[in-house]
C-alpha cells in the first residue's frame, strides 16, 4: 500500500496531527540538608471517601519487576577502576591522530567512514571538536565559496557525506543527488547493483525535511532494491548492516543503547581497527559502570517511596524507567538528568496506571484538583493510595526546583506544576471518553494524546536539567509546546500505540490511534498500522527541520538532540512490542546487555 497515494483519510488530519509550521554539567550527589526540609511524608488522613460497598477496580495484570532491588544493589564491576580510565585516555590520543592525519595519508572518504564508525560505536562524543573541524573543512571546500566546485563523487561517498554533514547542522541541498538521476527524473537503474551506495543512499534519505521530493524518491528507490536483493553477493558485514537498517534506519536509532550491537558487528569485520575496537569496548563498559551506580541510586529512592508496596496495581518498572534515560541523555556527563528523569518516568508510569485502570472518576478529579492547587493541604481530600503518590510527586518537584534555584537562582515550581496539571488533564479526558464509551476522531485523539504520552512533561523537565544558563525567554516557547516538543511527542505516542494498543484495548483502555483511524476511515487494522507508520515518517521530516534549524531554534542544541532522542528511544523501546510494561524477551535482552553485562 502506497500511503502517499492511497490515504483513506479524513481531510487535513495529517496536517493537524503534525501541528503548525514550527546542562550544565551537574553531578550526582546526596540531597542536601536544606532539600530534606522540603521532603514531606504521608500523615494520617482525616478524610476518607465513603463507600458502603467495595469499589470495583480494574487490573492491568502486570507482572512483578524482572530485576528487583536486591539484584540491582548487588551489581558490581571493576571497570570504574583507574587503570581502565587511564587506558581510555591513551586510546583517545591514538584515535585523534587518525582523525587529524594529513590528506596525503588518508583520503576524504576514509575520514568520513571513520567518523561514521565512531558514531555507530558510541564513542564519537570523545572527538566532537575534531569531527566538527573535519566536516567544516569539507563543507567549505565543497559548498563554501564562489570558486567551490561540487566535486562529483560516487553514490556511496556522496550519500555518506550528505548524511554526516546534515546530521551536524550543515546546510546541504538535496540536489546533490541530481547527478544520479536520468532524464525522466528517476534514479538511474544501473545503480541497482551498487549495494554499498544504495545502503548509504537509504540511510541518507531519512534526514529529509518536508517537501524534499528527491530524498523521497531516493528512499523508495533504495528500499526497493535493497529489499529485493537481501542475499546479494556483498561483503557479509555490509549485508548485516543492510538488514539492520531496513528494520530501522540509523537516523531513527538512539546511539548508546544501540552501541553494543554495532560493536559486536564491527568486531566481526575483516578490516577492524583494533585500537578503535578496544576503545569502544572499554568506553561501553565504563559507561555501563556509571549507569549501574545511577540505577542503584534511583532504585533506592523508589524503594524508599513505598509506592510499589502500597500501589500494587501499578507497574513496578524502575529499571525500565531508568533505561529510557540512557538513550535520551546519552552523554555520560548527564548523570543528574538521568537520575531525576528516571524518578519522573516512574511517577508518570504510576499516575498513568491510576487513571487508566484503578481510580474512580471521582478520585481522578480529586487528584487533578490537588495537582492544580499544588497545596499539600489538598492531600486530605485524597484516598490513601493517592496520598502516597501525590506526596512522592510533590517531594520530587520540590527537590528538583530547589536544585535549580540553588544553582541558577530561578523559581521553576510554577512551570513544573503546569506540566503535571496538563498531563493529568489529558489523563482525565481519556478516562471520560472510556467511561462514555466514546471513540474520538483521530484528530481529537491526537490533540490530547501527544500530551498524555508524557513527552511534554519529560522535555520541560529536561530543559531545566540541561540548560545552563536557563534562558527565561525560552520558557514561553517550551510551555506553549513548541513544535519540536510536539513532534517528539507524536513519534513517542504513535510508536507506543502501534506496540501497546491491542493489549490496552483488551484491558479496557480508551481507543488508541489505530482504532480511531479504523473507526473513522473504515480501513483494516493493517491499513491503520501502515498509516500510523507513515505519519511517524512524516513527523520525522518535521523533526529534522527543527533539529537542523541551528541558530533559528530558540533552544540550545543539547536540548534539540534530547527531544529527537526521546523519539528515537521510543522506537527502540517499542520496536518489538511493549518494552515498558509487558516485559517481552527482546527488551529484557536489550536492557540486560546494555546495563548488566560488560563486553568481553
Amino acid at each position: 500500500m502506497n500511503m502517499g497515494a492511497n490515504r483513506v483519510l479524513i481531510p487535513s488530519t495529517l496536517e493537524r496531527i503534525l501541528g503548525r509550521k514550527e546542562y550544565s554539567k551537574r553531578y550526582c550527589s546526596a540531597i542536601s540538608c536544606a532539600t530534606s526540609l522540603l521532603i514531606l511524608r504521608p500523615r494520617c488522613c482525616s478524610f476518607q471517601l465513603q463507600h458502603h460497598v467495595p469499589t470495583p477496580r480494574r487490573s492491568g495484570n502486570y507482572g512483578p519487576p524482572l530485576w528487583d532491588f536486591n539484584y540491582i544493589q548487588s551489581l558490581n564491576t571493576h571497570y570504574a577502576e583507574e587503570g581502565y580510565l587511564r587506558r581510555v585516555s591513551e586510546l583517545k590520543v591514538e584515535v585523534k591522530k587518525m582523525l587529524v592525519q594529513e590528506k596525503e595519508v588518508v583520503s576524504r572518504v576514509e575520514e568520513l567512514e571513520l567518523i561514521d564508525e565512531l558514531q555507530r560505536l558510541g564513542i564519537s562524543y570523545h572527538f566532537d571538536d575534531e569531527i566538527n573541524q573535519i566536516l567544516g573543512c569539507l563543507y567549505d571546500e565543497k559548498y563554501g565559496g564562489k570558486n567551490s566546485e561540487g566535486k562529483e563523487w560516487d553514490l556511496y561517498t556522496t550519500a555518506l557525506e550528505f548524511r554526516l554533514l546534515r546530521q551536524h547542522g550543515f546546510i546541504v541541498p538535496q540536489e546533490i543527488f541530481d547527478c544520479f538521476r536520468n532524464e525522466k527524473g528517476d534514479f538511474d537503474p544501473s545503480l541497482a547493483h551498487d549495494t554499498k551506495g544504495l545502503f548509504q543512499l537509504y540511510e541518507a534519505s531519512f534526514l529529509s525535511k518536508p517537501n524534499e521530493k528527491t530524498l523521497d524518491l531516493a528512499r523508495e528507490f533504495a528500499t526497493n532494491f535493497l529489499q529485493k536483493n537481501p542475499n546479494a553477493k556483498v561483503d557479509e558485514s555490509l549485508s548485516i548492516l543492510v538488514r539492520h537498517a531496513l528494520e530501522l534506519p540509523i537516523h531513527w536509532r538512539v546511539q548508546r543503547p544501540n552501541a553494543r550491537w554495532f560493536i559486536e558487528a564491527y568486531e566481526r569485520r575483516s578490516n577492524v581497527n583494533p585500537l578503535v575496537l578496544e576503545l569502544a569496548k572499554l568506553d561501553f563498559n565504563i559507561v555501563q559502570a556509571t549507569h549501574q551506580e545511577e540505577l542503584k541510586h534511583v532504585y533506592g529512592w523508589w524503594k524508599q517511596t513505598g509506592i510499589a508496596e502500597n500501589l500494587p496495581f501499578a507497574r513496578d518498572r524502575m529499571v525500565e524507567c531508568y533505561f529510557w534515560t540512557t538513550g535520551v541523555f546519552s552523554h555520560p556527563q548527564y548523570s543528574y538528568p538521568r537520575i531525576m528523569t528516571s524518578k519522573l518516568n516512574a511517577l508518570v508510569t504510576v499516575i498513568d496506571d491510576i487513571f487508566d485502570i484503578y481510580a474512580t472518576h471521582q478520585e481522578m478529579q480529586l487528584f487533578y484538583n490537588a495537582i492544580q492547587r499544588w497545596d499539600v493541604e489538598a492531600i486530605d481530600q485524597l484516598p490513601n493510595y493517592m496520598q502516597i503518590c501525590y506526596l512522592a510527586l510533590y517531594n520530587f518537584i520540590n527537590e528538583m526546583a530547589y536544585d535549580v534555584l540553588k544553582q541558577q537562582g530561578l523559581v521553576i515550581i510554577p512551570h513544573l506544576r503546569k506540566s503535571w496539571a496538563d498531563l493529568c488533564r489529558t489523563y482525565l479526558q481519556e478516562a471520560e471518553w472510556y467511561l462514555r464509551g466514546y471513540t474520538p476522531t483521530l484528530e481529537e485523539y491526537m490533540n490530547n494524546a501527544w500530551i498524555s504520552i508524557s513527552a511534554p512533561v519529560v522535555l520541560s523537565h529536561a530543559y531545566f536539567l540541561v540548560a545552563n544558563p536557563i534562558e527565561k525567554e525560552v520558557i514561553p516557547s517550551l510551555y506553549k509546546y513548541h513544535d519540536l516538543v510536539r513532534y517528539s511527542a507524536t513519534v513517542l505516542r504513535l510508536a507506543d500505540d502501534i506496540a501497546t494498543s491491542p493489549d490496552e484495548v483488551k484491558r479496557g483502555d480508551v481507543q488508541k490511534s489505530i482504532q480511531c483511524y479504523m473507526n473513522e476511515s473504515g480501513g483494516s487494522g493493517e491499513e491503520a498500522v501502515e498509516y500510523i507508520r507513515f505519519v511517524i515518517g512524516e513527523t520525522w521530516k518535521n523533526m529534522n527541520q527543527e533539529a537542523f534549524a541551528g541558530d533559528d531554534s530558540p533552544f540550545p542544541q543539547d536540548f534539540v538532540r534530547i527531544a529527537a532522542d526521546l523519539g528515537r528511544m521510543a522506537q527502540y523501546m517499542y520496536q518489538y512490542g511493549d518494552g515498558h510494561g509487558v516485559q517481552n524477551c527482546d527488551i529484557k535482552t536489550r536492557i540486560s546487555s546494555s546495563l548488566f553485562h560488560p563486553i568481553l
